[in-house]
């Protein structure tokens, strides 16, 4: 039977396509490369004794998740809203925010945060609110955007967009400049930065915006944990004859005639060792989830347009630390812990956090992200009961880390270590004293164990650089500029949950005219 699609690669925003041309009647075929679909969406499991743990790659809780947003949208679309399902965090607070000296748990109402901003900061009550109204100003602009903005078609409307015209370029540290916020209040504001990796100094304003106003509008994780989100999508694409093939790494791009007519596949194992056999598949269209300058690079730069080309020049977003723990005779609820995360800064000025541990390896006064995936959802499959897991990140270098690990084994297992000891300091001094005590399980992952299980170049985290120059008008997207290929990833699309899935439905709906998101 001959593909219609034929997907490299299997993260989301791939399965959110595959899932709906497969639902569309289309013959679609999934090639990955891991023994597990989703990306950094994938969860891994852990026998430890007689217990297993299940962790989901990365840290992550999501938004646009209502039933009329994005993801709400898109899973009705498959017939699975009653299926997939997700849990709200605190509207109260769900993201807790703290730093020496100050903390604000962040709620989903914008009066109560412009209170609570004000109370933290007497002073400075006038710029913190004007600062917020900003922000909605920008995030109504970017939703009255049309679809797909031509630049003589929106030349008479130019006065409705002035605030995208007047941020196109800025960070998110110079609108804080701009408002004259104190230093205190700009780090509780942006202490959501592992949601990036990128400090307000290098962040899109856009970017920011879009993610914050979305949580703001309710912050959700799954009912039945990431897991099940994948396993609903996969289960989706094979119902309708699609297929999900594992352990199967492209290793090239057929091409006749000039046009992208299959792929080259070998088969690998769980280690992402070649077994032998090699495939060559063909597909009347190939979607690349899979990197895009990568594919570039597989395919030939000169292939591609003269814009593509220069679209294709992008930079990789940081990569980032992270620790895998399961904890026993504690409750974390007892400390604060519950339907919420936790963003802790031991250095004010996040810039200069940033630059100390990503540069200098220097984690003496470490800002970090920590989530008990265990509390967001009262589905306990994650971990035997009486147990719970916890995750913490932050940021790190992939040279530093891909230096280590291949030059001074021990020193890259002592180096995760430090990272781990600097965090857990601090965790124990501030929220949850003796930790370590409670600590049955850890797995230590860095940069480089980005780059061998979800295959992402310099183990980014997000793909493109979330900069003003990688989000701007000119970033890349679905349109490859060469015959019978498309890109459908968080680089041609946007990261995150909510950004991926739209991704993926909106080069279904480009390519099928049934756009619904």
């Amino acid at each position: 039977m001959k593909t219609d699609y034929l997907v490299v690669g299997s993260g989301l925003s791939a399965l959110a396509f595959a899932a709906l041309m497969a639902r569309a009647g289309k013959r679609v075929v999934v090639l990955e490369a891991h023994y597990a679909a989703g990306g950094y969406g994938h969860t891994f499991s852990y026998t430890h004794g007689p217990d297993v743990y299940r962790f989901n790659a990365q840290l992550h809780y999501v938004w646009n998740c209502g039933a009329e947003d994005t993801v709400g949208r898109f899973l009705r679309k498959l017939g699975l809203e009653d299926e997939v399902t997700f849990e709200r965090l605190d509207p109260n607070g769900f993201d807790r925010m703290r730093m020496p000296g100050h903390a604000i748990d962040i709620p989903n109402d914008w009066d109560l945060l412009a209170s609570r901003l004000a109370e933290a900061f007497p002073r400075d009550v006038d710029r913190c609110r004007a600062f917020l109204c900003e922000v909605r100003a920008l995030k109504r602009e970017i939703d009255a955007l049309p679809p797909a903005p031509r630049v003589l078609r929106m030349i008479p409307r130019l006065h409705r967009f002035r605030r995208l015209l007047r941020y196109r370029n800025a960070t998110l540290q110079d609108v804080f400049d701009a408002f004259e916020l104190p230093l205190e209040a700009q780090t509780l504001i942006a202490l959501q930065w592992p949601d990036f990796l990128l400090p307000p100094g290098k962040l899109s304003f856009f970017a920011w915006v879009m993610l914050f106003t979305g949580y703001m509008g309710g912050a959700y994780y799954p009912t039945r944990h990431f897991e099940h989100v994948v396993e609903a999508l996969v289960a989706t694409i094979g119902g309708a004859g699609g297929e999900v093939r594992l352990n199967h790494r492209v290793t090239d791009f057929v091409v006749e005639g000039g046009r992208v007519s299959g792929v080259v596949a070998e088969e690998v194992d769980d280690d992402g060792i070649a077994t032998g056999p090699v495939h060559e598949l063909r597909g009347a269209e190939v979607v690349a989830n899979m990197d895009p300058r990568r594919v570039g690079e597989m395919l030939g730069m000169e292939r591609f347009s003269r814009k593509v080309r220069s679209q294709l020049t992008y930079e990789y977003s940081p990569s980032n630390f992270m620790a895998y723990c399961v904890v026993d005779g504690i409750d974390l609820r007892d400390h604060g812990f519950g339907r919420s995360n936790l963003f802790h800064s031991d250095e004010p000025d996040l810039n200069v956090a940033f630059q100390a541990m990503l540069e200098r390896g220097d984690y003496s006064r470490p800002s970090f992200a920590v989530t008990v995936p265990t509390l967001l959802t009262d589905d306990r499959t994650d971990c035997p009961p009486g147990k719970q897991i916890v995750e913490f990140l932050t940021v790190a270098d992939y040279e530093r880390f891909k230096h280590l690990r291949f030059s001074k084994p021990r020193q890259y297992s002592v180096a995760k270590r430090e990272i781990f000891d600097a965090i857990l300091d601090v965790v124990e001094r501030e929220y949850v004293p003796k930790l370590r005590n409670h600590i049955v399980f850890k797995m230590l992952g860095s940069p480089t164990t980005n780059e061998r299980f979800v295959n992402s170049p310099r183990g980014n985290s997000y793909g493109s650089n979330m900069t003003p120059a990688n989000m701007g008008a000119a970033r890349l997207g679905w349109q490859s500029s060469v015959p019978g290929l498309y890109f459908c990833s968080a680089t041609s699309g946007y990261a995150g949950f909510a950004g991926t899935i739209w991704t993926g439905s909106n080069l279904y709906g480009e390519l099928t005219g049934d756009a619904f998101v």
